[in-house]
């Protein structure tokens, strides 16, 4: 047997393969240097960001009249941003209930109150927070050949590609309504695999809020060639899925959030969805990049040099072109109503 008739004979879609290379065995994020070692998130950028979702739980947990809200962080990396949320919240006297889902190991030194776990809890009532997760959910890839069909993407371990079945069936509609392929050479991602996960994770939670943070598109501006990538060491490197590098592709996010199971509920409609600017979202927050007075370096000159780093930190979170352009998509969850009384 051949060389080139082995690399044939590993070919698969690209689902199976970034599955396999992100988080089958040797996979990149079971690593223990974790996401971080190779990419720099919001929650790595500044504890502004952290100090801002313990705000928003702070927010819903007033809404659901409690001072035991549940934080649930999906895609918890090493539990950055749960235990950033845990220390923001420290003098807000509430106390949070905190789960860390991921399929990693548990990470050494973590804060015993944190519960680490491979899927996020049910039943719970507060805020389930999903940052960068849903751009590493794996997903198809399709490609328009020249006679118009739109076809999956074969890859094999090595990155190369070549076209195989056409999609059909319920890829097909999804293609069609969220992301239609309409030249020669045209790609996009298949966003069903990351629809689903958002409507189970939704669904987990009995009340609060749902929040999904990601590099997101929507169908008014979907790329022309899709997004996907690879990443190492702080590196773009081209998506091989070998378990070298890290595999991500922008989320179709008004797709997540129109889900059938993120939308409903017991036969009930949940409230709207919204899909805000991450630049928006902690502008509410109160993470604001403005510049200290420049008196008060006079003044107080510590805290003018606190002020401006802060105000340095907030800038990154919120820029235009940058982090500032990630989309929240946020889902509320009311408590259902009470049953009859007896």
């Amino acid at each position: 047997m051949t060389d080139e008739t082995c690399r044939r004979r590993e070919r698969t879609g690209w689902r199976e393969a970034a599955e396999r290379a992100l988080y089958g065995p040797g996979g990149f994020y079971l690593r223990p240097e974790g996401p971080a070692g190779h990419f720099r998130t919001s929650v790595h950028a500044s504890p502004l960001y952290a100090a801002a979702v313990a705000r928003l739980l702070g927010e819903v947990a007033a809404e659901l009249g409690t001072d035991e809200p549940a934080f649930v962080d999906v895609g918890a990396g090493r539990g950055e941003l749960v235990t950033g949320v845990l220390a923001a919240a420290a003098g807000a006297g509430l106390a949070v209930r905190a789960y860390a889902v991921e399929r990693a190991a548990r990470p050494a030194g973590l804060d015993p109150r944190i519960v680490w776990t491979d899927r996020v809890p049910r039943g719970v009532r507060g805020l389930l927070f999903a940052n960068e997760w849903l751009d590493n959910v794996p997903v198809d890839v399709a490609e328009t050949d020249a006679a118009g069909v739109a076809r999956y993407v074969e890859v094999a371990p090595d990155g190369t590609e070549r076209p195989g079945a056409p999609v059909t069936g319920p890829d097909a509609e999804w293609l069609a309504r969220w992301w239609p392929l309409r030249e020669p050479g045209a790609r996009a991602e298949i966003g069903r695999p990351r629809d689903r996960a958002w409507a189970e994770a939704v669904a987990c939670l009995a009340a609060g809020r749902a929040v999904a943070v990601d590099y997101a598109h929507v169908r008014a501006s979907r790329p022309p060639f899709g997004t996907l990538t690879g990443f190492r060491e702080g590196r773009e490197v081209p998506p091989v899925p070998d378990g070298s590098c890290d595999l991500t592709a922008h989320v179709a996010l008004d797709a997540c959030g129109a889900a059938p199971g993120a939308v409903a509920r017991s036969g009930s409609l949940l409230p709207e969805p919204e899909l805000v600017t991450q630049r928006e979202a902690l502008r509410r927050l109160g993470v604001c990049g403005a510049r200290p007075p420049l008196a008060l370096a006079s003044t107080d000159p510590a805290g003018y040099v606190r002020a401006l780093a802060a105000a340095g930190e907030a800038a990154e979170l919120t820029a235009p072109g940058g982090l500032g352009d990630f989309l929240w998509l946020i889902q509320r969850v009311p408590a259902a109503p009470a049953g009859p009384g007896r």
